[in-house]
């Protein structure tokens, strides 16, 4: 449902993509056959390739334009914790650098340098699909415009996962579109019920994970709706920061640490996210206060 974006430099179409199954299977194939690995992109799929590449013994160097990687929706707390873990497995990580071109030999960064590599992957987001629905005369605005039941514009057609925007009334109704695959799941769900007459909204709460060497990050919510954060150190080397609106009210949670060391403080927080709590901000951050209680509140 979403169709990879491109690099529109020179030599963009020598770069590698990850869009499904079969892509990644067969860059699999080609990682293993290959010493030396560079990536444009210091997202989500930049950096679990790079992760993956640096597993199966390339030498790996990362390329992000921005001032820092995950720029999008990522605390810079956390962002920092996994640039430093990348660095710590021995990847190059080139931050802040533009690209001139891509060779067949590596790229060409647009301070004059050039970085040798066998394989150059490209992970740089994407867009959704929507040329059939276009066609097809379907309002389309970041995605293929969808009610809270996933009806489109034609009440007769319906669009699940990462095509499709919607409005979400746990947050005021603003209409956005999600990129995972448990949104997809649920979407899906909720589509099929209402094409069998039924009346389903969907309010699940967006939830995403992303696993790099033996870490976790998770997200819950819409962090960037929030105003102020707090920050709750649950282990040595794992935390949360919870992201609260102008009201107080819960409205993201944003984790990582080692394994699943954060895992049950993300989901007691997407249960809090539901209920549109307002959790006091020193009890939030003190983490001998369960979490747990403070849904009972």
């Amino acid at each position: 449902a979403e169709l990879t974006r491109r690099l529109s430099i020179p030599g963009g179409e020598l770069a590698y993509t990850l869009r499904d199954f079969a892509d990644g299977d067969h860059l699999r194939s080609r990682l293993r056959a290959s010493r030396s690995a560079a990536i444009v992109g210091g997202g989500f799929i930049g950096l679990e390739v790079a992760s993956s590449a640096r597993k199966l013994g390339c030498e790996v160097t990362l390329v992000e334009a921005l001032p820092r990687i995950l720029m999008r929706g990522v605390p810079e707390e956390i962002a920092t914790v996994v640039h430093h873990r990348h660095v710590e497995a021995g990847v190059t990580m080139q931050v802040g650098t533009g690209l001139a071109a891509l060779e067949t030999d590596g790229i060409l960064l647009t301070d004059g340098r050039k970085v040798k590599a066998d394989i150059i992957i490209a992970g740089i987001g994407a867009a959704p699909a929507t040329a059939l629905a276009e066609a097809a005369g379907l309002e389309v605005q970041n995605g293929i415009v969808c009610d809270a039941g996933m009806r489109s514009s034609d009440p007769d057609i319906f669009a699940a996962g990462d095509v499709c925007s919607f409005p979400h009334e746990l947050f005021g109704g603003k209409r956005i579109r999600l990129e995972a695959w448990r949104n997809a799941t649920d979407q899906a769900n909720v589509a099929t019920e209402n094409m069998l007459g039924g009346s389903k909204t969907y309010t699940a709460v967006p939830w995403f994970w992303s696993d790099q060497y033996d870490l976790s990050l998770q997200i819950a919510g819409m962090p960037g709706d929030g105003a102020t954060t707090v920050r709750r150190q649950t282990a040595e080397n794992a935390f949360v920061i919870f992201h609260l609106d102008g009201d107080g009210r819960l409205v993201g949670a944003s984790g990582i640490g080692v394994g699943n060391a954060i895992a049950r403080d993300v989901k007691l927080a997407e249960m809090l996210i539901a209920r549109r709590a307002r959790p006091a901000a020193e009890q939030l951050a003190d983490p001998s206060i369960a979490l747990k209680a403070m849904l009972k509140g």
